[in-house]
């Protein structure tokens, strides 16, 4: 992938890039693999907000990815290199030889008519997927499961990976793109190789607008509300929050308050923590 810089004909294009979707081949989504997603717009049953800061944005078809990978033992070539509007990485089409289609996380280095196999004896290839306890220690994985056929939840934004450092008896330790370093089930599966579009985090967006074809709001600040509104408003011109710590508009606390619970039945798994990294 590689970026598109505007020249400054406006002050919406002055500083912004994009994408220039070289990679893509495909436009159309395949129709057998999409369908409609009701959008909340952070509404709840009742048409209440409940989550701010949402709403707007492009009409979108959500495509069915598989996670899983449990069609084993039969090879897929891949057909095309799509977009896909609900996450920041591309997609592959991919035709199975028994005629069917499905839809995975596009690797950096896969290209169009390139096989892809899911097993627990194959080579260690970009696109392949297998269990943990096959794969060579070293090795940059993503797509990884956290519970064997839950189908994968982790290392699946464009550009991240995760690297198998040991294995030990029944667990497998992992380093996240978060610097986490964590014990996972060595028969949890993982697709070997990194996510593509790397350069996403590069992207500027250049104006307000393109926030906004994302389904986003405008979020506003506490300490510009009044009292009634935020607990951080109030005061003569630009005063500071009057508290000894942030907090939320519900009074919460905010900006550091851990969120993670102290007694989780997983934290034994992990071995050190993102916040410590």
């Amino acid at each position: 992938m590689s970026i598109r810089f505007f020249k400054a004909y406006t002050s919406g294009t002055r500083n912004r890039s994009v994408s220039d979707f070289a990679e893509i081949t495909k436009v159309v989504p395949e129709k057998s693999l999409t369908y409609f997603v009701h959008r909340s717009r952070g509404r709840n049953h009742r048409g209440v907000i409940t989550s701010r800061n949402i709403g707007g944005g492009h009409k979108k078809l959500y495509r069915q990815i598989d996670f899983k990978r449990n069609k084993l033992g039969i090879y897929a070539t891949v057909y095309s290199v799509e977009y896909d509007p609900f996450r920041n990485c591309r997609i592959a089409l991919v035709y199975y030889s028994d005629g069917e289609k499905r839809y995975i996380l596009h690797p950096f280095g896969l290209n169009v008519g390139d096989k892809v196999i899911s097993d627990f004896e194959v080579s260690i290839k970009i696109g392949n997927a297998l269990p943990l306890n096959k794969i060579p220690l070293g090795t940059d994985v993503h797509n990884i499961e956290f519970n064997p056929g839950r189908g994968g939840q982790v290392a699946r934004a464009a550009g991240s990976f995760a690297q198998i450092l040991a294995r030990d008896g029944l667990f497998v330790t992992l380093r996240f793109p978060s610097g986490e370093v964590r014990l996972i089930n060595k028969f949890c599966w993982a697709t070997v190789g990194q996510v593509g579009n790397s350069d996403v985090s590069n992207i500027r967006l250049g104006k307000a607008g393109c926030t906004r074809w994302r389904g986003k709001t405008p979020h506003v600040r506490g300490v510009v509300m009044n009292p009634c509104d935020h607990a951080h408003g109030g005061g003569e011109g630009r005063s500071p929050i009057g508290r000894s710590r942030p907090v939320t508009p519900w009074g919460k606390p905010a900006l550091g308050q851990k969120t993670r619970r102290p007694k989780r039945y997983s934290n034994i798994y992990i071995i050190r923590s993102r916040k410590s990294s």
